[in-house]
């Protein structure tokens, strides 16, 4: 706070008085003054000194930052065993989101269709299809000769069946496993597939799975991831309704050529939805493929 100093003022006064003769009154005034101003304080020059600002620092971009949002999922995986040849073709969506400084790929699925180098087909339904749901799952993001690719590594996912431990526990052999669910809620155990030989010869196989896949695809546009598929399911078949259909693939694997199994994703807004999807299937993916080996 300031000090306030008053002013102080003195003042002198001096008169004189004439004689009784008549003689005239002189009066003389004389004053004398002497002031004390305000007391000046000293005040130590002083110069601020500016705060040092932090230093700031531009966080370094996520890698795969631009992927964020909504993919439209195609991918084929072609299988074979010593006598059927068999492709299946997903579709459904990746949604990938940021978290903790890494890209994570939320996989999901609408539905499905199959091809046989044989006349015969194999159906599932869209419940059976939609059973299938990957764990959130973060993918390697780096670039190769400056094109962006990302890589998922496998999680194994039980489907029709439930295991503690998806990653380690082996899928069980006995169709009558207790674990065993109805996971496309038609009433029978495990998934349903349709199986249609000719038109008077058509039964379903029942059976348990768990999803191994994993897949590499590039940034080949700033909309379309492509890449391929390697998947190493298993399955378990649990029954049928007719014995001719109980059979189980002796040697089911996919086909070593990764060129049959691609994927492609397109990037689509984020209400898009199963029922969108099928709509537009033909304006966002390359027709349906046949066995071609």
């Amino acid at each position: 706070m300031r000090r306030l100093i008053p002013l102080l003022s003195l003042g002198l006064l001096a008169a004189a008085c004439a004689d009784d003769a008549g003689a005239s009154i002189d009066s003389t005034e004389s004053g004398a003054s002497s002031t004390t101003g305000p007391a000046t304080t000293a005040t130590p020059s002083t110069t601020a000194t500016p705060a040092t600002a932090a230093p700031t620092t531009t966080p370094e971009p996520v890698p795969g930052a631009e992927l964020v949002g909504r993919w439209a999922h195609y991918d084929v995986v072609a299988y074979e065993d010593d006598v059927l040849k068999t492709l299946i073709i997903s579709y459904g969506f990746n949604d990938f989101t940021e978290v903790d400084g890494r890209i994570v790929d939320q996989a999901s699925f609408c539905f499905s269709e199959q091809r046989t180098d044989q006349p015969i087909r194999t159906s599932l339904s869209d419940a059976a299809t939609q059973a299938i749901k990957p764990p959130a799952t973060p993918i390697e993001v780096d670039t190769v000769d400056g094109v962006l690719r990302i890589r998922r590594a496998a999680t194994p996912t039980p489907v029709g069946i439930r295991l503690d431990e998806p990653f380690d526990e082996p899928l069980p052999t006995d169709p009558n496993d207790p674990r065993i669910v109805d996971d496309d809620g038609d009433g029978k155990p495990g998934l349903t597939v349709t199986i249609e030989v000719t038109e008077d010869l058509v039964g379903e196989l029942y059976i348990a799975r768990r999803e191994i896949f994993a897949y590499e695809a590039f940034l080949t546009e700033p909309d379309v991831l492509t890449g391929t598929v390697t998947d190493d399911s298993e399955q378990l078949v649990i029954g049928a309704s007719d014995p001719i259909f109980a059979t189980s693939p002796a040697n089911w694997g996919q086909y070593p050529d990764l060129t049959k199994s691609p994927i492609i994703l397109q990037r689509v807004e984020p209400d898009w939805d199963c029922d969108r999807l099928a709509a537009e299937r033909d304006a966002l993916f390359p027709p349906t493929p046949d066995v071609d080996w």
